[in-house]
C-alpha cells in the first residue's frame, strides 16, 4: 500500500493539483459480538493495524470525483444526486458519507478523492467501514466540522457513517465497525454497549500470554448489501415484536425457556444466538483483563458454533478452516464479521503459529 505521501503524490497526478491533506482509519476485527449491534447488544472488536487512507480536496461545484487505487475507474456524481445504490459499489459508501453529513444540515461541499487501501475487501475486516471513516475524517476537517475533537463528535461521525451504509449502500449493518474505526483505543479492544453506545477499552495484549491472535483468509468473499445479512436483521427484528421488546437485548439468558414457546425454531435460535452472544462478549472482555486467553479462546469457539448452528452465518469453507486450526493447535477459532465468507480468526500459542 502506498504510503500518506505516494497517496499525495498519486493525488496530484490524478487531479492535478495538490490535496488538502492524507486522512485514514483502521479496520477491525470482532473477538466475539457478531450481529449484536443492530440488536442493542455488546460487541468486542480491536482496530487493525491495517488501513484504508483517503487524500482529498474540496471542490466548489457540488461534485464528488472519487478514485481508487484498487478498483478500476472513476466515480463522478453530483452530491445532490446521490440516493440509494448510486453511485453503486464501493462509491456508494464513500459518496454516502457526504450525502448523511448534508442532509444532517452540515455545510459539506463538493470533493476530489483519491483512495488506497491495504485491507482485504469483502473479508470480514470492515473495509467498508474503514472507507466511510477516512472519509468522515476528511470531511470533518475539510469543511471545519470539528468531528474528532472529542468522543461525542465521533460518537455523531460514527452515526453518519453507518447512516450512509444503511441508506445509501443498502447495507442493514449496526454500528459496530464505525464505532472501532473511529472511536478505538491503541493497544485495547473496545467493549461497546449499543443500547447507548458507551465503551470500555480493555487492555489486549496476547503476547504477554504467549499467544498469537491469527487472521486466516479462507478466500470466500461476502457483500454486506446482499441479501442474507438483512435476513438476519430482519429475522431478528421480528422476533423482537413477538416477544413484545424493542431489541432482542431486553431479553436474558434466564428468559429463553420462556422465549422458545413463542417463537418457530428458526427466530428462537436466531434469539439464543444474540442472548449469548451479548454474554459472551461481557465475559470475554473480564477474561481479557484477567489475561486469561484460554477462556478467551474457547469463548470464540463458543461463538463459533452458535453463528454456525443457530444464526447459520457460517459456510463450509470457514467451518473447515476452524476445525484445521484447532486440529493443528489453535486453543480456539471462529469466523470474522457477519458471517457468509470472509476469514477465520484464531488463538494459537506462539510456538504453534508456524504450523497453523
Amino acid at each position: 500500500m502506498s504510503t500518506a505521501q505516494g497517496l499525495a503524490d498519486g493525488f496530484r497526478e490524478r487531479f492535478g493539483r495538490a490535496p488538502s491533506g492524507v486522512w485514514s482509519a483502521p479496520g477491525r476485527f470482532n473477538l466475539v459480538g457478531e450481529h449484536t449491534d443492530y440488536n442493542g447488544g455488546f460487541c468486542l472488536p480491536v482496530p487493525l493495524d491495517r488501513r484504508t487512507w483517503v487524500a482529498a480536496a474540496p471542490r466548489d461545484d457540488g461534485r464528488l470525483r472519487m478514485v481508487s487505487l484498487d478498483v478500476p475507474g472513476e466515480v463522478d456524481v453530483r452530491l445532490d444526486e446521490v440516493t440509494a445504490h448510486r453511485p453503486g459499489g464501493w462509491g456508494a459508501y464513500a459518496a454516502g458519507v457526504l450525502w448523511a453529513l448534508r442532509r444532517a444540515g452540515l455545510p459539506v461541499r463538493g470533493v476530489d478523492m483519491l483512495i488506497g487501501s491495504d485491507l482485504l475487501i469483502g473479508a470480514g475486516l470492515s473495509s467498508s467501514a474503514a472507507l466511510e471513516c477516512s472519509v468522515a475524517a476528511a470531511a470533518s476537517d475539510l469543511f471545519g466540522l470539528g468531528l474528532l475533537a472529542d468522543d461525542a463528535g465521533r460518537v455523531a461521525l460514527a452515526v453518519h457513517c453507518q447512516t450512509a451504509e444503511n441508506e445509501i449502500a443498502q447495507a442493514p449493518t449496526g454500528g459496530v465497525d464505525q464505532t472501532s474505526a473511529l472511536r478505538g483505543v491503541k493497544g485495547h479492544a473496545l467493549l461497546i454497549d449499543f443500547l447507548n453506545r458507551t465503551l470500555r477499552p480493555v487492555p489486549y495484549d496476547p503476547a504477554s500470554a504467549g499467544v498469537g491472535v491469527l487472521i486466516l483468509d479462507t478466500r470466500t468473499r461476502h457483500s454486506l448489501s446482499a441479501g442474507h445479512f438483512g435476513d438476519r436483521h430482519a429475522e431478528c427484528d421480528r422476533a423482537a415484536v413477538l416477544l413484545g421488546v424493542d431489541l432482542l437485548r431486553r431479553v436474558g439468558v434466564d428468559e429463553l425457556p420462556a422465549a422458545e414457546a413463542r417463537l418457530d425454531d428458526v427466530l428462537f435460535r436466531r434469539l439464543r444466538h444474540v442472548v449469548t452472544e451479548n454474554a459472551r462478549a461481557v465475559r470475554m472482555a473480564d477474561d481479557l483483563e484477567a489475561g486469561d486467553w484460554r477462556a478467551v479462546a474457547e469463548g470464540m469457539t463458543a461463538a463459533h458454533v452458535s453463528m454456525r448452528d443457530d444464526l447459520e452465518v457460517s459456510v463450509p469453507q470457514i467451518d473447515l478452516a476452524v476445525g484445521t486450526a484447532i486440529g493443528a493447535g489453535a486453543w480456539g477459532a471462529r469466523l470474522v464479521g457477519g458471517g457468509f465468507g470472509g476469514c477465520v480468526m484464531a488463538v494459537v500459542p506462539l510456538d504453534l503459529v508456524g504450523g497453523v
